[in-house]
């Protein structure tokens, strides 16, 4: 056997990442019933030992601060950590990626649906009794099957990252390994909700009243998941043409909406795929996915222009930079490009050209849409405040529901169900890469509209310098440090509140 350096491990490192994504891709798009995690764990044994933790252990504790050797030693060790621990969980995963496939939801009706699209009908609901009818079977199957299964995933992943002996603990470690001041974030995060409250306060409290026509303090999570699906602006936002629409953009751009082919587009309604869409980059630069299953509407146009931005970013990353700052790194980078794409739903002069809003609609969408995103900035603010205490280990497992619940609805308003408290998380602080992907694309927005104009969307200059600028250097940059180097200005909520502001005046 090869001795193990770091040459190797990049080399076999990139082959295990390719073969994991792939399986993800396969299982999540529905194309296979569930994902063989183990067996590839198995065949990838030797990079994912204690051997391989202790030779980038060491090189990320000698190599110069500040050097690119201390870079790609952190996001080696930070990918090998996760990945040791995906290893000794991969049976967890396999089973709750079964079970996702085949989970049926009974209503007290006697109906069924698979839970795949329990989220779904949900949102497309508008009789309320229909809606809660589905979401109390849903919650029922949750924590019942689901829940269990997430609880003890979380559990022992604490335990594992722990006995790895980086830092003292699970929250000191991913700050160590992430680059990401937790503690400040969190800081900001509880500024953040209490600067907006009033702000929420007023916008929640209208907008339930006029568009679900109920008192806002009975409303549930399953009314905002309708409320937020916006059905009243389907026909300006016809599926037919919403692929062509949003091709048509990029190329204008600059950018081939394609990569040349490395782009593989799988948007149809298929059985057994998962409800949130996601891009699978299988091999970067040269194989990426982007995996939609329709909902309808304005919301199927946001979520395409979001997994275009990750699959836009991962294909026209630099073919030549080693494997760490193609595949690894701050996914606050990746997210952010996501949301920079995604945020063209909040641009009056986009709509018009993109869509059939039309001028006459376009003012109630944008106050719509500042409410969307006022909502969902308070709502990560909270989750990422809930999963430092899951992580963190001072509150009890069993007392996290309550404080889930009382987190969650305490920042949005709608009432949570204590079902949700392990499903709804996503694992390691990813809520804290999506809230500062959000500040990050606040400030690249500024600045693509300082160097290209209002419509830097179509200037067909802005393409090639987003691709040469951004997505070409893969993740090799925290999101702060891109922030330094493409806006020269620093991450804060401030330029997001800016912008909710503008959206929720009326015109």
């Amino acid at each position: 056997m090869k001795p193990l350096t770091l040459d190797r491990l990049r080399e076999v490192g990139q082959r295990f990442m390719e073969e994991v994504s792939r399986e993800y891709y396969l299982a999540h798009a529905g194309l296979k019933a569930t994902a063989d995690l183990q067996g590839i764990y198995s065949r990838h044994a030797a990079i994912l030992g204690e051997e391989a933790l202790a030779l980038v252990r060491d090189e990320f504790r000698s190599a110069p601060s500040g050097s690119d050797a201390h870079r790609s030693a952190r996001l080696m060790l930070e990918w090998l950590t996760d990945s040791v621990a995906g290893r000794a969980l991969a049976a967890l995963d396999e089973r709750e990626i079964e079970w996702e496939g085949v989970a049926i939801v009974r209503l007290d009706d006697g109906r069924e649906i698979p839970y795949q699209r329990a989220s779904i009908d949900i949102g497309n609901a508008s009789n309320r009794a229909e809606r809660l009818l589905i979401e109390r079977a849903r919650a029922r199957v949750v924590a019942a099957e689901l829940a269990p299964l997430r609880r003890e995933r979380f559990q022992r992943e604490k335990e594992l990252i722990e006995a790895m002996e980086i830092a003292p603990t699970f929250n000191a470690t991913f700050e160590a390994l992430s680059g990401v001041d937790l503690s400040g974030l969190v800081a900001e995060c509880e500024q953040f909700l209490r600067d907006t409250q009033a702000m929420w306060d007023d916008v929640y409290a209208e907008t339930v009243r006029a568009k679900l026509r109920m008192e806002p303090a009975d409303a549930t999570r399953a009314d905002a998941l309708h409320l937020l699906r916006a059905q009243e602006f389907d026909a300006h936002f016809p599926s037919a043409s919403m692929e062509a629409s949003v091709r048509r953009q990029t190329s204008e751009m600059g950018i081939d909406p394609d990569a040349g082919g490395r782009i593989i587009y799988d948007t149809g309604e298929r059985a057994g795929k998962r409800a949130r869409a996601f891009c699978a980059p299988v091999r970067v630069p040269n194989e990426v996915y982007l995996v939609l299953r329709p909902h309808g509407g304005q919301t199927d146009y946001r979520t395409l222009l979001h997994e275009l931005g990750h699959a836009l970013h991962f294909a026209y990353t630099r073919p030549d930079y080693p494997f760490e700052w193609r595949w690894l790194g701050d996914n606050s980078v990746t997210e952010s490009y996501a949301m920079l794409l995604d945020h063209l739903m909040h641009d009056a002069g986009w709509l018009a050209r993109y869509t059939e809003l039309g001028r006459r609609h376009a003012p109630t969408f944008l106050r719509t849409v500042g409410f969307e995103e006022l909502h969902f900035l308070r709502r990560y603010c909270a989750k990422l405040i809930y999963e430092t205490a899951l992580y963190g280990g001072d509150v009890r497992w069993d007392a996290l529901p309550d404080l889930y619940v009382d987190r969650l609805t305490s920042a949005t308003t709608f009432k949570y169900d204590p079902a949700d408290a392990f499903v709804d998380v996503d694992p390691r602080f990813y809520a804290a890469r999506y809230l500062r992907a959000w500040q990050l694309q606040a400030l690249l927005t500024e600045a693509l509209v300082e160097r290209f104009n209002e419509d830097w969307w179509r200037n067909p200059h802005a393409g090639p310098w987003i691709v040469g600028s951004l997505f070409g250097e893969g993740q090799r940059e925290l999101a702060g440090e891109l922030a330094e180097r493409a806006t020269g200005r620093s991450l804060s909520f401030a330029p997001l509140v800016r912008a909710i502001e503008d959206l929720l005046v009326t015109s």
